[in-house]
């Protein structure tokens, strides 16, 4: 019988995939792609953090529209997937492989963090109060989206289809679409965002039409073997409030997913900041009704990861904060070496500076 202290170090599958271990590194902004092109500094971030057994890349925006803060990279140019093909690359070289996560912002967005000629669009033309940072003039409110037409939702749906197509090309292994934290696919699920009296907005079938209808064209593109969704129930960041259904509507929308087949889905759990937790019974319920993989994230050690994989409670583990201030956090964990500080001040800062100068044990 495996020991329980191995389970997170020993290899995994992935579908057909095959990882050298049981841990994700979870997507995180950072803000270093100038002029929304990937670079040979992200590469080398992202190899630096190869030792685990997947990458989920920084959110990555299928389409000009989707690039609501500054600096994320996108993947719908040729210069982006040239980009991203130095991060693939470096990544594989050190064994791990590397999912997209394609991320479209809508209503979090700025016009000052957009090309010209790109649009903030959401379900509704529903606003939200927070502010955002935009390298043209710091902090600055978001303004009141533009509410999407049937013709915006096809085109849109095109662009994260050929966004996954072009991941591929860039030799991505598969892409995670971000269905989670408030952004454009969980602004059309949840209620509070999407007040649409349509085929896409009402009751959860509807509501749940986009996300479904963006999973099946990206299917249709590079098979579902290589799409996993990444979904926040009981997540509260950007303005999304809780609601009395929510535990019903995320299970509903898991036994969708499940029917699709794809590879997995992610559960963020963002309790340990300070976000309401997502109850034992939402990710039990889950488990039961996605037969795929299931990755959960939020606030995981080593120990804490062991348990729920020798538990049953899921098949992969994903952590983000001890990664990015812990290139070396595998031999760390292994070894009981202790962990670097994090400086949160360099989370999204331009440069080197907290991004690969962290040192390793």
């Amino acid at each position: 019988m495996t020991d329980t202290t191995d389970i997170l170090f020993s290899p995994a599958k992935l579908g057909e995939l095959s990882l050298q271990n049981h841990l994700v590194m979870a997507p995180m902004t950072r803000s270093r792609a100038i002029d929304n092109v990937p670079n040979a500094l992200m590469a080398e971030y992202y190899a630096q953090r190869a030792s685990v057994g997947l990458i989920i890349t920084e959110g990555t925006s299928p389409s000009p529209n989707g690039l609501g803060y500054p600096r994320i990279p996108g993947v719908f140019s040729l210069a982006q997937v040239e980009g991203w093909k130095l991060v693939t690359e470096a990544v594989h070289a050190k064994g791990a492989k590397i999912f997209c996560q394609l991320m479209h912002t809508g209503r979090i967005s700025h016009e000052y963090n957009l090309p010209g000629g790109a649009r903030v669009l959401a379900p509704s033309a529903v606003g939200c109060s927070e502010q955002m940072y935009t390298d043209k003039d710091g902090m600055q409110p978001l303004p009141v989206p533009e509410e999407m037409d049937i013709d915006d939702i096809d085109s849109t749906i095109n662009e994260y289809a050929q966004a996954a197509r072009k991941a591929i090309k860039a030799d991505f292994d598969g892409v995670e679409l971000h269905a989670a934290n408030g952004y454009l696919m969980e602004q059309f699920f949840r209620p509070t965002t999407n007040q649409r009296d349509d085929a896409y907005g009402g009751k959860v079938e509807k509501r749940a039409r986009f996300i479904l209808e963006v999973v099946k064209a990206s299917i249709s593109m590079i098979g579902k073997e290589k799409i996993g969704i990444r979904l926040s129930p009981f997540g509260v960041f950007n303005e999304m409030p809780l609601y009395p259904e929510m535990e019903a509507d995320y299970l509903y929308l898991a036994e969708q997913l499940n029917d699709l087949g794809i590879a997995y889905v992610h559960i963020v759990d963002h309790s340990a900041q300070g976000a309401p937790e997502v109850p034992a019974r939402m990710k039990d319920g889950v488990r039961a009704a996605f037969k795929g993989t299931l990755i959960l994230s939020g606030g995981y050690d080593a120990k804490r990861a062991n348990k729920d994989l020798e538990a049953g409670r899921a098949d992969l583990i994903a952590v983000g904060v001890p990664l990015l201030s812990n290139p070396d956090l595998i031999y760390r964990w292994q070894n009981k070496v202790a962990l670097n500080d994090v400086d949160f001040d360099t989370f999204y800062t331009p440069g080197e500076k907290g991004y690969t100068d962290y040192p390793v044990a």
